[in-house]
């Protein structure tokens, strides 16, 4: 697997970097159906995660401790960290 995976989410463009993830799991607690840990207990993208609503999304995203996931608006610009 690729170490970083990104997915567009409605509005956002969420990247994981798979390198940066230490699994400690805030962002699976956050948003379950946005994120899950895989066998290696690094986050990837959950099932059903096109139908998490923005503000679950970058809650998600912000309680992770090592800025291990980003978030761009339409136009490019960073939100997260």
């Amino acid at each position: 697997m690729d170490l970083q995976e990104a997915r567009k989410i409605g509005p956002l463009t969420v990247l994981i970097d798979r390198s940066l993830c230490v699994g400690f799991g805030d962002c699976v607690t956050e948003a379950p159906d946005a994120f899950e840990l895989d066998d290696g207990e690094i986050a990837v993208f959950g099932a059903r995660a096109d139908g998490v609503s923005t503000k679950k999304l970058l809650k998600a995203c912000e309680a992770c401790p090592v800025d291990a996931l980003s978030v761009s608006d339409e136009s490019g610009e960073q939100l997260v960290p």
